[in-house]
């Protein structure tokens, strides 16, 4: 073997993603736990892009870059679940069901939406579709990883989640082009047609593997309908959905409908009126997803009332804050503290609701949304608490590596593919 070919061999090897994640300690800030506390004068330590040991008195391994951030607030990564950044495209507005369209195909980790949100301590995000179809695409949860190939951005592993959207957007689209659905009966019609078809569908293809696994012989498979495959899989819950609806009856219709179909509702954005049945979105365990004090720039969203998250709150109500915006998306923080202008909700709680309920809200609390061992060392550093409104972003790391630093001003990018 050539020593050219060693050469360049080692080059690939140092180029690898995971010899990126660097091993660091922060030492002597205050530790948000979400989970367990808060630790004064805390140390974490990251390894391997983990979190090996975190607390007050922790021995920090030989070789370990230490980072002093005494008097300094740090926290989880900040999760945004409902977002469209880093995507080239949002809407495929062409037919108001388009499951079939894949939001990781639109995806570009150099998008400079990326680098400003990483300046607002967000590591993880579920970018999506729009809000023109009543079946949409399916989204993707993605870490910010900046600049990074796109295999090394999607978070492996973790169920995606369906776009569906009621009320004024579809009917809006296609209703300006005389065709349905033009009234929110015509949305209605328009998602249970499409999941009656799936059913069918499903049923035709679990005969066809029955008959096969029987030995029956010149059997001809159901054509494949990539549509209907989305759809299907749905059914199956291997995806789940995130609905866009605004108003009080859409929100009990969308749990009512996915009762009927056996569908994994997990949140309801833009949801305006979610403290109007703040019981039945607690009974039915799905998220609110949307803003504190964001109302009345159209018609669906006359109702909205901050003084409605002490409502939900109270009827054990899981409440998550998006921004559905690319600036709103760098002030989560803020969007946060503005819970506790409202409302008597605890601090913790609020932090809650950019953490580890939106990481419970994408199914990835076993991994981020609170700073335990063994979860990834995604974490954000502020100059003083996250819900201090004179507060900044000092610092964004994502699996160990700093991604954001406010002292240079900077945001990493280490090249890749895109």
């Amino acid at each position: 073997m050539g020593k050219k070919f060693l050469l360049i061999l080692a080059a690939m090897i140092l180029m690898a993603p995971h010899i990126w994640a660097q091993d660091i300690a922060l030492k002597g800030g205050t530790i948000l736990t979400i989970t367990n506390g808060t630790i004064e004068n805390g140390t974490i330590v990251i390894q391997k892009g983990k979190i090996a040991s975190m607390g007050k008195d922790i021995t920090i391994p030989d070789g370990i870059r230490i980072i002093d951030v005494t008097g300094k607030f740090i926290m989880p990564g900040i999760i945004d679940s409902h977002t469209h950044i880093a995507i080239t495209d949002g809407n495929e507005a062409t037919d108001p069901v388009t499951p079939q369209i894949l939001m990781w195909e639109a995806l570009d980790p150099g998008s400079d939406s990326i680098r400003k949100t990483l300046a607002g301590g967000v590591t993880t995000v579920k970018t999506m579709h729009g809000s023109a179809n009543v079946i949409g695409g399916v989204n993707v949860s993605i870490k910010l990883k900046y600049d990074r190939p796109i295999d090394d951005v999607i978070i492996p592993g973790v169920r995606q989640q369906l776009k569906m959207a009621l009320g004024e957007n579809p009917k809006r689209v296609y209703g300006e082009r005389g065709r349905s659905p033009s009234t929110r009966m015509g949305n209605a019609y328009v998602a249970r047609k499409a999941f009656v078809e799936a059913q069918e569908y499903k049923a035709k293809w679990a005969k066809y593997e029955k008959d096969k696994a029987a030995g029956k012989k010149d059997l001809t498979p159901p054509k494949k309908d990539l549509k209907m495959e989305t759809l299907k899989m749905t059914l199956e819950k291997k995806f789940s959905i995130d609905c866009h609806t605004y108003r009080a009856e859409e929100i009990v219709w969308i749990i009512n409908f996915c009762k009927e179909f056996g569908l994994d509702l997990l949140q309801i954005s833009h949801c305006i009126d979610g403290y109007k049945v703040a019981d039945v979105m607690a009974e039915a365990g799905v998220f609110y997803g949307g803003w504190v004090d964001s109302w009345g720039f159209k018609e669906e969203a006359y109702d909205g009332c901050p003084y409605g998250m002490q409502i939900m709150y109270e009827a054990g109500t899981k409440m998550v804050i998006n921004s559905d915006s690319p600036v709103v998306g760098r002030y989560l923080f803020r969007e946060a503290a503005k819970v506790l202008k409202y409302t008597d909700i605890p601090e913790n709680e609020a932090l809650k609701m950019i953490t580890l309920n939106a990481a419970e809200s994408m199914e990835l609390d076993d991994r981020i949304g609170s700073l335990e061992k063994g979860k990834d060392g995604d974490i954000a550093v502020f100059d003083k608490h996250p819900l201090d409104s004179t507060t900044k972003c000092l610092m964004t790391i994502i699996e160990g590596e700093i991604f954001f630093d406010y002292a240079k001003q900077s945001v990493t990018a280490k090249g890749g593919s895109r």
